[in-house]
């Protein structure tokens, strides 16, 4: 069997079956969705596509840095502490809401359709297409996805679904933290064309990419269009190449601020159980959480809490 075998096949497979039922005398039968994590979720592999949030990431000058601090009592001024309180808490001052790997809602550039707090609970799960133009962007690193590189993708690995998530693998995020990520220039993108083939004729639920924006054009055709239009788009996403090109699902997720116009996201990929990369459940101590070896604690020098 192909180890990228539709994990999203086998999902719905399970959920049919799942009314199945039980050999006499074993009790009764789990729930159909139980039995999906029992049978296709618990020995999957799980790959993370979330860049970590830090003070120094990239991040446009228009909207300029975030900024870490200890929590303080609003009555004495002081920092909570382990040491006297028995907690610690940390205060963010974001100067966005587009920062690090993100999730932008419509609402982003047209105020008609949906906030970050206002998309579907169903944005949770999705079959996942990455398709790649990592070596179109070492030999020309403005290259933006073209519709031939979608019909290149389909011609090995099929249609692709309707409702899916397809993240764009360009390379781009090698090169992450550095700050300077945000005035490179050109930087790879999507071509309008095949975003419009992607929603209108294939019907995915949302695209994603490396960079922290959709295209390099002087007005963002294809980031307006999308945003314009109602559709969602992912940003800075991160590990692509740690994840197959078919076969996985994605799991979303994103802070529920109202009327939020960009969502810090958490994007999971979860790989068929074969697959390279990525831990399975069991694998790694979770309940209770294994002690990492160091305690944390705040570092000036980087304005945040380190080990």
């Amino acid at each position: 069997m192909n180890r990228t075998i539709s994990m999203a096949s086998a999902f719905a497979a399970l959920l049919l079956s799942g009314c199945s039922a039980s050999p006499p005398g074993s009790g009764p039968a789990a729930p159909p969705l139980w039995q999906v994590y029992q049978d296709a979720l618990k020995g999957a592999k799980y790959v993370d596509l979330t860049h970590p949030i830090t003070p120094s990431i990239p991040v446009w000058a228009g909207f300029g840095p975030a900024t870490f601090g200890p929590t303080v009592d609003p009555k004495t001024k002081r920092p909570y502490t382990w040491s006297q309180d028995g907690f610690e808490a940390t205060r963010y001052v974001l100067a966005t809401d587009q920062l690090g790997t993100q999730l932008d809602p419509p609402a982003h550039w047209n105020p008609d359709y949906p906030g970050i707090d206002e998309l579907p609970p169903t944005f949770a799960v999705r079959p996942l297409v990455v398709i790649s133009i990592a070596d179109q962007v070492a030999r020309q690193p403005g290259y933006h996805l073209a519709l031939d590189d979608v019909a290149s993708w389909e011609k090995v690995h099929g249609r692709i679904p309707e409702g899916s998530v397809v993240f764009i693998r360009s390379g781009w995020s090698k090169d992450w933290p550095d700050p300077s990520l945000t005035t490179r220039r050109p930087f790879p993108g999507i071509s309008l064309d095949a975003i419009k083939f992607l929603h209108e004729q294939r019907h995915i639920l949302f695209h994603g990419h490396e960079a922290l924006d959709a295209d390099t054009t002087p007005n963002l055709d294809a980031e307006a269009w999308l945003l314009k239009n109602g559709y969602t788009q992912a940003e800075g996403v991160a590990n692509l190449d740690q994840v197959p090109e078919a076969g996985a699902l994605v799991v979303i997720g994103y802070p529920k601020f109202q009327g939020g116009l960009g969502g810090y996201a958490r994007f999971i990929a979860i790989c068929p159980p074969d697959w390279k990369y990525g831990l399975s459940v069991g694998q790694v101590p979770e309940s209770p959480l294994a002690k990492p070896g160091k305690p944390l604690h705040w570092d000036a020098k980087v304005g945040m809490r380190v080990r």
